[in-house]
C-alpha cells in the first residue's frame, strides 16, 4: 500500500462511474444525507434520553458534528500529503489529497453510526445476549457455523454499517448505497472476522471486528480494491486499517470526549465550573499562547453559561482537531504502512491526564446517571424480545409455524423478507437488519404492540 493507490474513485456496485458536475466523493455525502438511515438517526439516542423540554444530542447531530470535524482533518491532511515528493509527482494522487479527501472523510463521519440499533450499546448487548443464552441448546446452536456463531453472539454497530451501506435489500437497487470504495474503506475500523477479532485486550484494529460472514465477500472486494495490508497469513482474515481510518475515529474521539459534557451541563447533571475547567485545561496543553485571551473571552460569556461552555467547546475541539492532525502527519510512514498502533488522540500524550479525569467524571456522573441507566434497561428489555419474537418465527419451519408466528413475519417490510430456502443464518441477517434499523420510538411501539400493552 502507498498514498498513490489506498484511494479509488471506484463506486462498489457500478460497473461505470457516471461524469456530472459532482465529484465522486460528493456524492457520497449526498447519497448518505438523503438516505433512510441516515434519516433514522435523529430518533437514535446517543446517550441521554431524547428529552422534551432540553435539547441533547441524537445520533444524527452527533453524526453531523464529527463529519464537520472530518472534513477539517481532511482538509489539513490532504493539503499536506498532497505537497509530498511521491504524491507530488503523481497528478491523480495530487487532485485527490488536495480536493477530495476531506469529503472522503466527512461522509466516511457521517456514515460512522449507520450500523448502532436503537437504544446504543443496550441494542447491541440485547441481540448478542438472545443468541448467547442459547449457547446450551443443541439443536438451535448446530444451525450455525462457528463464523455464523460468533457473529451472532457479538453483534457489532461497525460490521452492520458496511452491511447497510453495501447490501442489496429486496426490491431495492444492487449494490447498496453504491458509495466509492475510498469512503468504505474508510469506515473499516475493525478489518477482521469476528474469529479473528481479539477483544478489549487485543491490537486496536481486532478488539472488535468489521463485517458479518455473510458480507466477507464486500470486504475482501475493498480490500482488495485499496490495496489494503494483510495482518498475518493464517486462515483468519485479518488486515491492517486503512490510513484514512485514522482521521475518521479522531473525528469521532474527539466528538465524544467533549460532546457529552455540554449536553451534561445542560440537564443539571455536571457543574459548569468542573467543565469549564476540564476544557481549558485541553486548551492551555493543546494551545498555550491562546489561552490568555480565550479566558478573557469566556468571562465576557458566563452570563450565559450555555454559550460560555459552548464556545469552549468549539476551541476544545479545535485544539484538538489540529493536535490529532500534528500525530498523523509524524506517523505518516507507520501509518501506510500499517505499523501504527494507537489511535490519534491517544498519541497526544500531554492531555491524557485531562482526558483520564473526563472518563472518570463521565462514567460517574453520565453513563450511570439514572435516566442512562432506565434507558438502557428499558432498551435492552424492547430489543431482548423484538429479537426473541422475530427469530423465533423465522426459524421454526414453515410446516410448524403456528398462526402467531405467521402473523410476527408478516410485520416484516418487503425489503428485510426471506426465503424459506435461505440458511437459518441468512434468515436471522434479515430480522437482525430490520430490527437493528429501527428507531427508539418504533421499537417501544412495536415492542409494546406485540406484547399486548398498546393497539
Amino acid at each position: 500500500m502507498t498514498w498513490t493507490n489506498c484511494f479509488s474513485s471506484r463506486r462498489y456496485g457500478f460497473e461505470n462511474n457516471e461524469a456530472g458536475i459532482r465529484t465522486e466523493y460528493e456524492r457520497d455525502w449526498d447519497r448518505i444525507i438523503f438516505s433512510s438511515p441516515f434519516r433514522r438517526l435523529q430518533n437514535k439516542t446517543q446517550v441521554f434520553p431524547l428529552p422534551e423540554e432540553v435539547f441533547v444530542h441524537n445520533r444524527l447531530t452527533h453524526s453531523l458534528e464529527v463529519a464537520s470535524v472530518g472534513r477539517s482533518l481532511g482538509k489539513k491532511i490532504g493539503k499536506h500529503l498532497s505537497d509530498t515528493p511521491e504524491v507530488n509527482d503523481n497528478q491523480e494522487a495530487k487532485r485527490f489529497y488536495r480536493n477530495n479527501l476531506k469529503n472522503v472523510i466527512a461522509s466516511a463521519c457521517l456514515a460512522h453510526d449507520l450500523g448502532n440499533p436503537a437504544f446504543g450499546h443496550s441494542g447491541e448487548e440485547a441481540i448478542s445476549k438472545y443468541f448467547r443464552k442459547k449457547q446450551k441448546d443443541m439443536d438451535f446452536r448446530k444451525k450455525f457455523s462457528e463464523n455464523e456463531w460468533q457473529d451472532l453472539t457479538h453483534f457489532e454497530g461497525n460490521a452492520n454499517a458496511l452491511r447497510i451501506l453495501t447490501m442489496q435489500q429486496k426490491g431495492k437497487v444492487k449494490g447498496g448505497f453504491k458509495l466509492t470504495y475510498s469512503t468504505l474503506g474508510a469506515i473499516i475500523k475493525y478489518p477482521c472476522e469476528s474469529l479473528g477479532s481479539e477483544g478489549k485486550d487485543g491490537e486496536k484494529h481486532l478488539k472488535k471486528y468489521g463485517y458479518f460472514k455473510i458480507d466477507e465477500g464486500v470486504f475482501k472486494d475493498i480490500a482488495n480494491e485499496l490495496n489494503l495490508i494483510v495482518h498475518r497469513k493464517d486462515h483468519l482474515v485479518r488486515y491492517k486499517r486503512h490510513p484514512f481510518v485514522y482521521l475518521v475515529e479522531a473525528a469521532d474521539d474527539i466528538c465524544y470526549s467533549i460532546i457529552d459534557l455540554e449536553d451534561a451541563h445542560r440537564l443539571g447533571i455536571i457543574e459548569y465550573a468542573v467543565i469549564k475547567e476540564l476544557l481549558i485545561s485541553l486548551i492551555d496543553f493543546c494551545e498555550p499562547d491562546q489561552i490568555s485571551w480565550i479566558e478573557e473571552q469566556v468571562l465576557t460569556l458566563e452570563d450565559d453559561k450555555n454559550e460560555a461552555l459552548s464556545y469552549l467547546r468549539a476551541k476544545s475541539i479545535n485544539a484538538l482537531t489540529l493536535k490529532c492532525a500534528e500525530r498523523f502527519i509524524e506517523n505518516q510512514s507507520k501509518i501506510i504502512d500499517g505499523e501504527y498502533a494507537n489511535t490519534l488522540l491517544e498519541d497526544i500524550r500531554e492531555i491524557q491526564p485531562t482526558l483520564k479525569k473526563i472518563r472518570e467524571i463521565s462514567d460517574e456522573k453520565i453513563y450511570n446517571n439514572i435516566k442512562v441507566v432506565k434507558l438502557e434497561l428499558a432498551g435492552f428489555r424492547i430489543m431482548s424480545g423484538l429479537v426473541e419474537d422475530f427469530v423465533t418465527a423465522a426459524l421454526t419451519p414453515k410446516t410448524k409455524r403456528e398462526k402467531e408466528h405467521k402473523k410476527v413475519l408478516e410485520l416484516l417490510p418487503k425489503q428485510f423478507s426471506f426465503n424459506e430456502e435461505e440458511t437459518d443464518y441468512q434468515k436471522v441477517m434479515h430480522i437482525i437488519d430490520f430490527i437493528s434499523g429501527m428507531t427508539d420510538l418504533f421499537a417501544l411501539k412495536l415492542y409494546r404492540n406485540l406484547r399486548g400493552i398498546e393497539i
